[in-house]
């Protein structure tokens, strides 16, 4: 280490000499050499590194690993730095400011000297050298990571060289310029990083150390890119970019880097067409790879689209990068470019990325208003068969989308719908048969509906056309139901209507029925509207009979806001009982709908100022609106102006501040505060509250305010104190009060006296209710509030007359809770006057207990509900404080009167209510200690403003025990006097209505805060003396209570007439014992009054039914029988004592047989009925004693006969004689008879009387009767001959129960009469149902299938299966063909299987054999029939093989329908054969499948253009709803000719579930063909890469075998390059043109191959040579001709070549056989401008125009081209697409 420093000084020379430095010094030297310094070290070195420089202030020394810094004269040492490794580099910059220090180990130090501080160290791995250049300082290092020192406007940052970005800066160090560059291994690679004004100057250090050049041209050409971007966004004139451009050609020539030529032609904005197209050619001229042949590719689909005039290098780099391709069409369509969206869709294959999501947003972005004839061709030719094709699930979407695109059309292009619509819809409908059913539901629900639009808009169209009726689709659909409405002129009629026929419309065409009634309430009003005029008003009954049928709550709302904004103002009853119907009712909408009705009444009030149709849109309108009405004066005119603000939300104080200026302007309002009326005045503190402070406030506020009439002066602060309002009107109330009390009745009103309570006398009196209410507005008091503090001050001076008025006018004017409260505190307080004795003034002749309780009545009816149990308490005292001063006598004392009327429910009774014997209360005694009660049990003050819970109540059954108060013991004194006074004037129902009111308040009260003593004490931690006191008091009304109902049931039994309800009651709360002791003793000591007796036992047996005890029961009842035979034996004169208590004798039963017999009972015209001895017997029949019937057995049995067989009244009294006599009677059954009786007294005849009825009365001398009419013989049905005369007739649904219940009473056999009856209501009802639906055409009604349920269920009745087999089968006979026939003959068919499964056959079992044979037969043909019939495929041909299935479903597939359906994309009014032959197969048990692989073998093996086109229909048909599992049908395929299976194929490709399947068929077959045995399921698993190459390398010799190849190579992506080749040569060997162009064309979609060195080739033979087949072809083309150039121009279109083509001389090859469009469009695709113009204008110079749009209409608007109309349309306009308009 050089530590030593030694500064040596000459003093003469004022120079340094170093010692040692020249033994040999002489004078003779040319210099002299001082010694100036002297370095020393300890340390032994051998060859050390020494190391100076100098400059203009310093100088520098380095010897090893020291640093020594002198100053220029080496007098002072400026720096010493001894480092850890020697140093190999050392500069000084900034005239000596910095040293820079670089050891060998790669330190770099900066060092800072005036400080003698290291600013910064940094590792760079093995430096280099250092340099001063330029006062820059570099230096270069290697190192894995490159960093930099720069320092850039005395600045100094740290850089990344490899990217130059600064990562590092110290503003805070000014540095100047200097430069560290590091290297990367002393010999490869040189990474430099430059200034833009270095790059010379490096390129000459490169090639002077021979460091790699090419490092410098990427720095270059970096640079070249950043410009070239900023020239792509006009950031440069043509020059300068063209300069750049040149630049970067010059460089990229020099870099041999292929991947970095690549990428950098492909990252480039190159900022014109032209030179990105040279520069990718220049790519691919010098390195041919993939990438650059995507780009050209990419490059010339970019130009296509935006045209090359166009042409933005960023945008280009942009599209180049995207690979979402289904994005960029998205775009294109989102900008409304649907020419660009089809030629990318066209130029690249989107197919592996599309799903159901691309769908979607692809349909999502169409635009609205792009044009459906732009839209229409390329949908048809090119998305709807790709969603077919590859994406079938997206049917669903793409269905749905065509739909509502149709329906949209109707408002978007009004001009061609509904052609236009239709057109769109049937887009989406393929043929029929091609929609076939399969595993995966592709939308067929979605592509029904489009099908229904389809035929809903060509019936459209046709009304439209041919009677030029012009109707909107929402119209045409709802039209029927709307006509049904509009033949309706009464509105009384419409829900029947509705009902009849518009639902049943509305079902059937699955239109809610609620849209469709709220659309006609549309209409309607639509079409009324012109009628303004109130005497037009007809249509809103009849669209509120329309409202009324709909059911949807939301949707009435909407049709009642029809009805509110278009009904004539002012709304008639109709409409205004409607809307508030509604108003009334709750729902989501209900703030709507008042929203509305107030906008209604605003309307209404601007009616009122002759104010129509103004807009009131903005605020702006309004506010002139409210000046308007401001300036009309009128007292309305402020309070509708603020309405006004207050619905548009405006601050309502400029509404009072443009009253007053409009009133200042008008010299009615001035500045001084006396002029300033009510109104005037709210105005003016309205604008002070606002804080207004203009200088019109100001003015105008600087006076006292003042009330009009009330000489009344104060403030605006002075107003809103509250309290200074109640004190003004305390004051004016109280002079009002005065005023009132000083005037004579009738005579005038006398001058205004002072304020009795006015210190001042100075305030003035307000002597009207007007002004007083005036004065309360002006205190923003309402008029409630008003006369409420009115009628209270009146109860608190006594004025109750005044009192009550008021209060009754508040009920009636003001009903709510406010109200209430005041009625309540009116009654209460009045309850306390008349507790108190308080003097009172009451009007004359007033029942004032009555008002009390008619207040607290109303009280309840509209009082808040945290008062309603208060109310409830005071209503029930003061009831029956009424019901006891209306048992007082009557005086004056009261001031009032007792009793009003009579109660009227009194005067409706039908039963003796009791009445006390009693004793007149003395009302001066006994009210106030009544009242004292009511008031004891409302203890508490109504008034109390805090409550502490909702239904808080005051009355004492809810008062708490918690504030230590008893309540119970104030309540029990008067209490027991008032009971005292009542029980000594015998008042005891008063008495227990009084104790059990309170009792229940009481008990209430206690129960509810005392469960159990000790733990209320312990948890409540009430008083236990409390506690024990209220259970004592509650004990003690217990004992009352019980001991006055027992004194008042005495009574009540004791009364003459019993209250039997009373009774019970009051029964029941006694005990049980006691209870029966007092009735026994009752019924013990009644004599003869067998009312009183049987009224006591009726109550008797009810509480023994309550107690559930029978015995006791059992005895009460006997006691009623008793009691009923005293009474009406009385009434007969009879002595009834010895009747009821013993048994009757039996004279007198022998007496009343005897007078009942001589009257001749048994006469047919008996007049005894009438006579009231026989009523008596008739109608109060009873059980009667044992002793009767004795005397009833000589002649009953033997008069039945006798009687007439309609006069069923009499045949009960005689059989009930019999009944009751026990006789036993041989010759019928009584009970039998009885039963009978019984069953035809219900029963009404339905036939008139028979012959047989008739004739019997004849027989046996009986009268005709007119009950013949309506009633069936008795006698006659007991006659089994007789009985299925008489009841056959009758039989119907109606009458089936009830005969039913008489057949088995009879016993007579009920299957006969299950027969009978379906003979009867099959002849009745169904059969003549049937034949008149037959006749009219349309299904059997509701009615019909009832009545067939019916009949059904007769049979199914019937236990012989035998009958139940033959009646059904009968029946069926008589049906007409038809769906009832089959259906009948497959019920029989049921029938008859289970009548052979009966045990009991086997004697007839070979007759049910044969039956169901033949059933069976007979039922097939005719559901055959049906079938054919239902599917309107009647012909005679067809029904005369209903015999022969399968002949029947062979010629159903060969129906000539079936090649018009499939040309028809609807498919409307075809019938479905699929369904009708899989119906008769299953019918008549044949196998389908069988069938259809006949037909199959059949049609596909016919050859020859008629054979080909029959073939498609039908091998269509018999494929679509095969079975894809079924393996024999696909081999069966494989062996008929191939060009037939591959039509069925093609058309059958929406089948995904053997699509495939069929392939691999054909793919088998012509590997057979080439003589490979192979098995299906072998060549599904084999893998199909090996397979390939192996019969390539086989059978490339073949054609078939070529051409098979590439089939299985394009199915299975096989994308060999090197198998390609060879493949592509082959198929150009083989002319095999066709063939090869499909290929191409599918290789245009696959990169991977565009490699291959014969793809370009061939692609460019194929379309600057004419083919083949074409090039010896004359003019006209054959279509097999055009068809094949039509291909070479999509080619064209795909070619991914497109650039490099000669698209002039393959114009000249389509114009040379006259495809003028095909050579216009080729042209079109130049991408030079002017060389595109010169070729067009020339080109169209010699040809005619109509004959290339005729072309274009015809070719190019089918397949791939279809949706792309060339520019050749409009070739002279400048197109944003070149190619696509």
């Amino acid at each position: 280490m050089w530590s030593d420093v030694e500064l040596l000084t000459n003093e003469d020379t004022n120079s340094y000499r170093f010692g040692h430095v020249s033994k040999e010094e002489n004078g003779s030297g040319l210099y002299q050499v001082d010694t100036l310094v002297k370095i020393s070290t300890a340390d032994a070195q051998h060859k050390p590194y020494l190391y100076s420089s100098c400059g203009s202030n310093w100088s520098v020394v380095v010897a090893d690993r020291t640093v020594i810094l002198f100053d220029q004269t080496y007098q002072t040492i400026l720096l010493h730095l001894d480092f850890e490794t020697e140093v190999d580099a050392v500069d000084v910059c900034l005239e000596g400011q910095f040293l820079v220090v670089c050891e060998r180990v790669g330190n770099l130090h900066l060092i800072y000297v005036p400080q003698k501080r290291i600013l910064l160290t940094r590792v760079c791995m093995r430096a280099l050298y250092m340099w001063t250049y330029n006062c820059c300082l570099l230096m270069l290092a290697l190192s894995w990571t490159l960093i930099g020192l720069c320092c850039y406007q005395d600045v100094l940052s740290l850089w990344d060289l490899h990217f130059l970005v600064m990562i590092w800066f110290s503003p805070d160090d000014p540095i100047q310029d200097f430069l560290l560059s590091t290297g990367l291994k002393v010999l490869n690679v040189l990474s430099v990083t430059l200034s833009i004004y270095s790059l010379t100057e490096a390129e000459k250090f490169a090639i002077t150390f021979e460091l790699d050049l090419e490092l410098v041209y990427k720095v270059k050409l970096d640079f070249v890119l950043e410009q070239l971007a900023s020239a792509s966004v006009g950031g440069y004139g043509q020059d300068v970019w063209s300069e750049l451009v040149e630049g970067a050609k010059s460089n990229l020539t020099k870099i041999a880097d292929e991947q970095y030529v690549v990428e950098y032609c492909l990252k480039a904005p190159w900022p014109t067409f032209q030179t990105a197209e040279k520069m990718l050619g220049h790519a691919a001229e010098r390195f041919s790879s993939l990438h650059i042949q995507e780009a050209q590719a990419r490059l010339a689909t970019f130009c296509s689209l935006h045209g090359p005039q166009n042409f933005n290098g960023i945008s280009w780099i942009e599209f180049l990068n995207s690979t979402d391709n289904m994005a960029e069409v998205q775009c294109q369509l989102r900008e409304g470019d649907l020419k660009g969206a089809q030629l990318l869709w066209l130029r690249h294959e989107i197919a592996e990325k599309v799903d159901e999501a691309a769908l979607e947003a692809l349909l999502g972005a169409i635009p609205e208003d792009l044009p459906s004839g732009e839209l229409c061709p390329w949908f048809r030719n090119v998305l709807v068969p790709f969603v077919r094709r590859v994406l079938p699930q997206g049917q669903k979407a793409l269905a749905r989308w065509l739909e509502q695109k149709a329906r949209n059309l109707e408002l978007t292009e009004k001009g061609a719908w509904p052609l236009n619509g239709l057109e769109m819809a049937e887009l989406g409908l393929p043929s029929l048969w091609m929609w076939m059913q399969s595993d995966n539901d592709y939308g067929a629900e979605e592509v029904a509906n489009l099908r229904s639009l389809v035929v809903n808009l060509r019936q459209l169209l046709d009304l439209h056309r041919k009677y030029k009726c012009r109707l909107s689709l929402s119209v045409f659909e709802k039209v029927l139901a709307f006509f049904m409405l509009d033949k309706i002129t009464a509105p009384e009629v419409i829900p029947q209507t509705v009902e009849k026929s518009v639902r049943p419309y509305a079902l059937e065409q699955q239109i809610p029925l609620d849209q469709l009634l709220l659309h006609y309430i549309k209409d309607l009003l639509e079409r009324c509207r012109s009628q303004t005029t109130s005497l037009f008003t007809n249509w809103e009954s009849k669209a509120v009979a329309v409202l009324d049928c709909m059911t949807e709550t939301d949707l009435k709302v909407d049709a009642v806001l029809e009805v509110m904004q278009n009904a004539v103002v002012p709304w008639s009853d109709v409409v205004e009982k409607l809307v508030q119907k509604y108003l009334e009712m709750e729902g989501p909408k209900q703030k709507l709908l008042k929203e509305s009705y107030h906008l209604m009444e605003i309307t209404k009030l601007l009616r009122g100022y002759g104010i129509r149709n103004f807009n009131l849109s903005n605020n702006t309108n309004v506010m002139a609106l409210i000046r308007y009405i401001l300036r009309q004066n009128l007292s309305t005119s402020l309070e509708d102006s603020l309405k006004l603000a207050v619905t548009y939300k405006l601050p309502t104080f400029q509404i009072h501040y443009l009253y007053l200026t409009e009133l200042i302007a008008q010299g009615k309002v001035g500045p001084r505060p006396v002029q300033h009326t009510g109104t005037h005045h709210r105005c003016w503190l309205m604008l002070n509250g606002l804080h207004l402070y203009s200088a019109f406030i100001q003015s105008a506020l600087q006076y006292c305010l003042t009330f009009e009439d009330f000489d009344v002066f104060f403030t605006p602060a002075n107003y809103e104190d509250p309290a200074m309002r109640q004190q003004i009107q305390e004051h004016h109330i109280m002079a009002y009060e005065n005023t009132r009390g000083c005037r004579q009745p009738g005579g005038p009103l006398p001058d205004p006296p002072t304020l009795a309570k006015d210190p001042d006398g100075k305030s003035k009196s307000v002597s009207t209710q007007a002004g007083l209410g005036r004065l309360g507005r002006q205190l923003q008091r309402t008029k409630q509030e008003l006369w409420s503090d009115l009628a209270l001050r009146a109860l608190g001076v006594g004025k109750v007359e005044v009192a009550l008025k008021i209060l009754g006018e508040l009920y009636e004017h003001h009903g709510d809770p406010g109200t209430g409260k005041v009625l309540f505190t009116a009654a209460q307080r009045l309850c306390q006057m008349l507790e108190a004795d308080t003097p009172m003034v009451v009007p004359d002749g007033s029942d004032l207990p009555a008002l009390i309780h008619n207040l607290a009545s109303r009280a309840i009816t509209v009082c808040h509900p945290d008062l309603l149990l208060d109310c409830l308490e005071l209503c029930k005292s003061t009831r029956i404080a009424m019901d006891v001063y209306h048992q007082c006598l009557f005086s004056d004392n009261y001031g009032f009167i007792a009793k009003a009327k009579g109660d009227p429910y009194s005067q409706w009774t039908f039963q003796d209510l009791f009445r006390e014997d009693c004793i007149v209360l003395d009302e001066v005694s006994v009210l106030p200690v009544q009242y004292e009660i009511t008031n004891g049990l409302l203890p508490m003050s109504p008034g109390k403003s805090v409550r502490l819970y909702p239904l808080d109540c005051s009355c004492l059954a809810h008062c708490s025990f918690e504030d230590g108060s008893s309540y119970l013991q104030p309540l029990l004194g008067p209490l027991n006097n008032m009971l005292q006074m009542l029980q000594e004037c015998s008042q005891l129902e008063l008495a227990l209505r009084v104790l059990v009111n309170s009792y229940c308040s009481c008990l209430q009260h206690v129960t509810s805060n005392i469960m159990d003593v000790k733990l209320s004490t312990k948890v409540l931690r009430l008083s236990a003396p409390l506690c024990v006191s209220a259970s004592v008091c509650l004990w003690t009304l217990c004992v009352c209570l019980f001991s006055t109902i027992a004194t008042l049931n005495n009574v009540v039994f004791k009364w003459g007439v019993l209250d039997c309800d009373l009774a019970i009651g009051l029964c029941t709360l006694l005990s049980k014992t006691e209870v029966f002791k007092l009735l026994w003793k009752v019924v013990d000591n009644t004599w003869q009054n067998y009312d009183k007796i049987m009224a006591v036992a009726v109550v008797g047996a009810q509480l023994c039914h309550l107690y559930q005890d029978k015995p006791e029961e059992e005895k009460f009842l006997s006691v009623i029988t008793d009691a009923e035979w005293g009474i009406k034996l009385g009434k007969l004169g009879v002595s009834s004592r010895n009747a009821v208590l013993n048994p009757l004798h039996r004279c007198f039963c022998s007496d009343l047989v005897s007078f009942v017999v001589t009257q001749k009972v048994w006469a047919p015209n008996c007049s005894l009925v009438k006579s009231t001895a026989w009523l008596h017997v008739v109608c109060v029949w009873r059980p009667l004693p044992p002793t009767l019937p004795l005397c009833l057995k000589p002649s009953s049995s033997r008069s039945v006969s006798q009687l007439n067989p309609y006069c069923y009244e009499r045949i009960e009294v005689v059989l009930k004689i019999i009944q009751t006599a026990d006789e036993n009677v041989t010759c019928f059954s009584v009970s039998q008879y009885v039963s009978l009786l019984k069953h035809l007294q219900s029963y009404r005849r339905i036939g008139p009387p028979t012959d047989l009825e008739s004739s019997y009365l004849l027989e046996n001398c009986l009268q005709p009767s007119a009950l013949a009419q309506s009633r069936l013989p008795f006698h006659m049905l007991m006659h089994p001959t007789h009985y299925w005369k008489i009841i056959a007739p009758e039989l119907s649904e109606e009458t089936f129960p009830t005969i039913l219940l008489i057949s088995k009473l009879m016993k007579v056999s009920l299957d006969k009469l299950y027969m009978l009856a379906v003979n009867n209501v099959f002849e009745k009802s169904l059969k003549p149902l049937l034949l008149r639906q037959s006749g009219r055409g349309p299904r059997p009604g509701r009615h019909s299938f009832e009545v067939a349920k019916t009949i059904m269920d007769y049979i199914r009745c019937i236990q012989n299966p035998e009958w139940a087999a033959a009646t059904a089968h009968k029946i069926t006979q008589e049906l007409p063909p038809g769906n009832e026939k089959a259906q009948s003959l497959r019920f029989c068919l049921s029938l008859a299987e289970t009548w052979l499964k009966d045990p009991k056959i086997e004697s007839a079992r070979s007759r049910g054999e044969t039956f169901l044979s033949k059933l069976k037969l007979q039922f097939q043909r005719s559901a055959t029939e049906n079938a054919l019939l239902g599917a309107q495929l009647g012909g005679q041909e067809l029904l005369k093989l209903t015999g022969l299935p399968a002949k029947l479903i062979a010629a159903l597939y060969e129906h000539p329908s079936v090649a018009q359906r499939y040309r028809d994309s609807a498919g409307d009014g075809y019938p479905d054969l699929h369904a009708v032959c899989k119906g008769i197969a299953t019918i008549n048990n044949v196998d389908l499948l069988k069938i259809r692989n006949l037909l199959l073998e059949k049609w596909i093996c016919r050859t020859g253009p008629a054979g080909a086109k029959v073939c498609l229909s039908v091998c269509v048909c018999v494929c679509a709803h095969a079975n894809s599992t079924t393996h024999a049908r696909m081999h069966t395929l494989t062996q008929v000719p191939m060009h037939s299976l591959c039509v069925c194929i093609s058309v059958c490709v929406v089948l995904s579930s053997y699509r495939y399947y069929l392939r691999c068929f054909i793919y088998v077959s012509q590997l057979e063909a080439l003589n490979i045995s192979y098995t299906i399921e072998a060549f599904l698993s084999s893998p199909k890469e090996g397979m390939v190459k192996g019969l390539w390398k086989n059978h490339s010799h073949e054609p078939q075998a070529v051409r098979l190849v590439a089939d299985l190579c394009l199915e299975y992506q096989v994308y060999d390059p090197q198998l390609w080749k060879g493949l592509l040569q082959k198929l150009l060997a083989f002319s095999m043109i066709s063939h090869l162009q499909k290929v191409l064309e599918a290789i245009c979609a696959v990169p991977s191959l565009w490699q291959v060195s014969v793809f370009q080739m061939l692609v460019q033979q194929a379309l600057t040579h004419v083919p083949p087949p074409v090039s010896s072809a004359s003019v006209p083309l054959s279509p097999d001709q055009q068809a094949t150039l039509c291909r070479t121009f999509v080619l064209l279109l795909k070619c991914p070549f497109l650039l490099n083509m000669d698209l002039i001389g393959i114009a000249n090859r389509f114009a040379q056989f006259t495809l003028p469009a095909f050579a216009l469009g080729t042209l079109l695709l130049i991408p030079c401008d002017l060389k595109k113009e010169k070729q067009i204008q020339g080109f169209l110079s010699a040809c005619n125009p109509l004959a290339i749009l005729e072309q274009v209409e015809e070719l190019m608007t089918t397949g791939e081209m279809a949706g792309i109309p060339s520019q050749v349309t409009h070739p002279s306009q400048p197109p944003q697409c070149p190619l696509f308009l």
